[in-house]
Order: structure tokens, then sequence, then C-alpha cells
């Protein structure tokens, strides 16, 4: 990734700090700091001032750091050496007085040291300053996450095409980890649902050894992580001949999905997003059973802000990344969950998933 992409992004928080105050940002989230620097190891610190960055960690790191971030400064404290004293040093240095931190990645303990550690430093709380940044991603963001959306879907193309109906819920998860790695991911961006029939009916099942061909159908949530990015997808595959409850409910919830992505463009409350898919549902009747919320945001998390839901009153920017994934879930039967990843733009909403979800398209041999 190009340097100058981490240099815009450390000069967008500066700017959010000059707000605050405060002289400098102590960056302790593990995620934010690889956010804004390239790097991907953890247990590493990042100062941000009106000067060059500083991150701050120990010897295990320092060939990587100079491999992945060349253009940040590097304090590496020596072994025994605490990280607070480290903390502490590199702030004497860059004459900081008024110190924001991130109150979210902080606990109490860690607080009250680098209080003690500062002396006479003040400490400004702050929350989801770099994560508000992490909502709007640039080009290289945008790329990052295609190629995780690839790997998913050539990961799914190769287990659908074998998927037989003695396999068990866990193979079938066991290989998508398997394909993604070997078209180039570095595993799958969550441990993969797969939910054969009543089962189905959690969101968040978990894979076991119910066999494929124990219901007419299954549901397969998976994604993949690429260069650090991810994707989320969710497709329900009929193993068997389609039964009009499974015609009715998938169709509500394609409909609802189609509803919602149709309803996504820069400047579009969040809030409606959710409703556009929700009023389908409950027109339908399933209303209570659609229990989440739509979606939310994908990016070096996998699950980040923003939030589709119908309590969210803000409105999307375009270079979001959102999953749009409506659901009816019916306790005894089963449950139908289609999930996109949608890149918003100015004009609309940029599907970057292509896996065939019409349910013709997804009939698969027992």
């Amino acid at each position: 990734m190009a340097e100058s992409y981490f240099q815009q992004r450390i000069e967008k928080l500066r700017r959010l700090v000059r707000r605050t105050q405060a002289d400098a940002i102590l960056v302790t989230d593990f995620t934010n700091v690889t956010y804004l620097t390239g790097f991907t190891g953890d247990d590493s610190y990042l100062l941000v001032g009106p000067k060059k960055p500083i991150i701050l960690s120990d010897p295990r790191y320092t060939t990587q750091l100079e491999e992945e971030c060349p253009a940040i400064d590097m304090e590496i404290r020596s072994p025994g050496t605490k990280m607070i004293e480290s903390v502490a040093k590199v702030a004497r240095q860059a004459k900081v007085s008024q110190l924001a931190v991130e109150a979210s990645a902080m606990s109490l303990a860690l607080r009250e040291q680098v209080e003690s550690a500062l002396g006479k430093v003040s400490l400004v709380p702050t929350m989801n300053m770099v994560e508000s940044l992490r909502q709007i991603k640039d080009k290289s963001e945008i790329e990052a996450t295609r190629e995780a959306v690839m790997f998913a879907e050539r990961a799914f193309g190769v287990v659908r095409a074998a998927l037989t109906s003695d396999q068990t819920e866990k193979e079938v998860a066991d290989e998508i980890d398997h394909q993604v790695r070997r078209f180039g991911g570095s595993g799958c961006s969550f441990p993969p649902i797969v939910a054969v029939g009543p089962r189905a009916a959690l969101p968040h099942a978990r894979p076991t050894d119910r066999r494929i061909g124990e219901s007419d159908f299954v549901l397969i949530d998976w994604g993949a992580k690429g260069r650090l990015y991810m994707s989320d997808l969710t497709r329900v595959l009929a193993t068997a001949r389609i039964s009009p409850k499974l015609e009715r409910i998938y169709g509500v919830v394609l409909k609802a999905q189609k509803q919602a992505i149709a309803a996504i463009r820069a400047g579009a409350l969040m809030k409606n997003v959710d409703a556009a898919a929700r009023g389908v549902i409950e027109k339908a009747g399933f209303g209570k059973q659609f229990g989440h919320g739509l979606g939310h945001g994908v990016g070096l998390q996998i699950h980040e802000a923003p939030r589709l839901a119908k309590t969210e009153n803000v409105p999307l920017q375009a270079g979001m990344v959102v999953t749009v994934e409506p659901g009816i879930y019916l306790p005894g039967w089963g449950g139908v969950r289609i999930e996109d990843d949608v890149l918003v733009t100015r004009t609309g909403g940029e599907v970057l998933s292509s896996v065939p979800k019409e349910l013709a398209e997804c009939v698969v041999g027992g």
C-alpha cells in the first residue's frame, strides 16, 4: 500500500486531535495502529503529534517495523523496560502537556498507569476518533476489500461444486477455510457458519456433525481475509426439492435485501435503509422473526462502524462498505439470511459480491 495513504490518515487524525486542544494522541488499539501505519504486529502503541509519529514497540518487531512502515519513527524498548516507561519517554521528548487517549481501548488500570507515569500531563479521553476515519474507505482499502470478496467467492464456488449430502457442517466449514487460503487469502475473516435446516434459525450457529442431507437446505455464512481487509457473505443453498415454505420465506428475504440495496446512497439515513428491508419483512408477517440490525461496516474488522439499524439516524457517506443481511428465523424450521458487501457511492450502492442468489440459482445436488 502506498505510504501516502497512511500519511493522509495520520493528517486527518491530527486535525481531529487539534479540535480537542490536545497536543498529541496515544493510539493503543492495535487495529487502529495498523490502520494508521500498516504495521501488522501487536503489543505496540502509536504517538501522533504535530511532528513525525512514533511507534512504540519491542525488539521482536524491529525488522517487521522497518519492512512494513519505514517512514515511521520507532521507539524500541529494551528487555525489562515496560511499555509505560516508553510512553513517558516519548511524551516528554514531544513536550506533550495534554495527551488524547482512546477511552474505549484503555482499561482503567492502564489509564491510571499512564497518568502516574506522565505526571503533570493531562489526559483527554476521546471516543472512536480513529474508528470514525476508518468508516470511509480510501481507494487502497476498497481494492483490498474487493480482493477479500474475490477470495471468498472463489472458495465458495469450489465448496459448492463439491457439496454432498454426507458432508457435515463442520467439514464444509473447514473446507471453506482451506479453499480461502488456497486462493490466496490469509484465512476466513471469522469461523464460517454452516447450518443445516432447523439450525439455520440460529443466526450465529456453530458447525456440528449434522450432515447436509438431513434437511432440504443449508445456510452458509462465510468471509475471507486478504491483505488485512475482510469480506462477509451469506447464502442459502437448496439441497433437495424446494418446499413452498422455503420458496416463500426466501422470496421475502431476497426482496427485502434488494429493497435495502436500492435505498443505499450517500446521504441516505442508515435507519431508512434498515426500514426499507424491515418493512418488506413486516408486511409479510415476519417482523418479529427479524431480530437484528440490517448490517454493519466491514474492513480491518469483520464488525465495525457504521451500523445499519433502526436506531441509526445518521447519513451514509461515499466510501463506506456495509453488509446488507436481512433474515427470517423460525425456531424448529430454520432460517434464511442473504448477505452481500455493498460499497456506498454518491449515487447508489455497488454490490461487491457476485455469488448467485436467486433461489433457482441456489440449488445444488444432494
